[in-house]
């Protein structure tokens, strides 16, 4: 956003605008810090149920945010709309997170944790998540690489491109993105069969693919090795969610190098 945040000490009264960095927030231990999130912030589900939801990531009730009077309001430039945050950054110290790699992620958990007085824990949490890594990078550099389509959206259909963080996921899990294009572009059926990848990943967000459209896109590409419905969280959620990420892109390598598998 260029520019500075200061904070007089660590926070008290937190909303998170951001379903994988509420998570975070949890496993740093901030049950009695955080007052606010968002209703897609699934994860603690005790936190779901029971925490005050101030609307959506797109749609953010401000009015919501004022009754609570936070302390601190964390968010990210691609999950959220600049106008709302920009009006509450009148207001409210917001801090905002933009993540495309994973050194990004690892400087947002570092970032979160020292803010709110957590850094040891956040440190430890962003060092087991890049063993994990390192550990995938081993197993990946050994064996079979897919070109891949990962789709988001249908009708129309949604891909991620480059410049996004599911595009670093994916070639981190050794399923280089068949997409050139940046960030999340259209394309078209006969766009889609020129591409001709190995793999179609059908994510679970935003679009809430199911095992019913596989066919319709093997109509499209009969040629692909494996169509598949996966988790969207491994891949673009970017905060301690990540330590699930490397056993879950190792469980879909081998579901693909052997398609006959069930």
């Amino acid at each position: 956003m260029g520019r500075s945040l200061f904070l007089g000490g660590p926070p008290r009264r937190i909303i998170s605008l951001v379903p994988s960095q509420t998570q975070l927030l949890a496993d740093l231990g901030l049950e009695e810090q955080v007052v606010g999130l968002t209703r897609f912030c699934v994860h603690p589900k005790s936190w779901h149920d029971s925490k005050p939801r101030v609307g959506g990531t797109k749609d953010v009730r401000i009015d919501r945010i004022k009754a609570l009077r936070p302390d601190l309001i964390i968010g990210n430039k691609e999950e959220n709309v600049r106008e709302q945050i920009e009006a509450l950054e009148r207001e409210y110290p917001v801090w905002m997170s933009d993540i495309r790699t994973l050194d990004d992620a690892f400087a947002m958990i570092r970032s979160i944790g020292k803010m709110t007085d957590r850094a040891e824990m956040a440190g430890a949490i962003a060092k087991g998540i890049g063993e994990q890594f390192g550990r995938l990078e081993d197993e990946v550099r050994q064996g079979p690489v897919f070109s891949t389509l990962y789709l988001i959206w249908r009708k129309p259909w949604m891909a991620a491109g480059t410049d996004t963080f599911i595009d670093t996921m994916l070639a981190l899990a050794g399923l280089p993105n068949v997409v050139k294009k940046q960030r999340y572009p259209v394309l078209s059926p006969e766009e889609i069969r020129g591409l001709n990848p190995d793999v179609v990943l059908l994510s679970s967000e935003p679009y809430p693919f199911k095992t019913s459209h596989i066919d319709e896109l093997q109509a499209l590409l009969p040629g692909a090795r494996k169509i598949l419905c996966v988790d969207g969280e491994p891949f673009s959620w970017y905060g301690s969610r990540l330590a699930d990420s490397p056993a879950y892109f190792s469980d879909l390598q081998k579901k693909i190098e052997y398609p006959a598998e069930r």
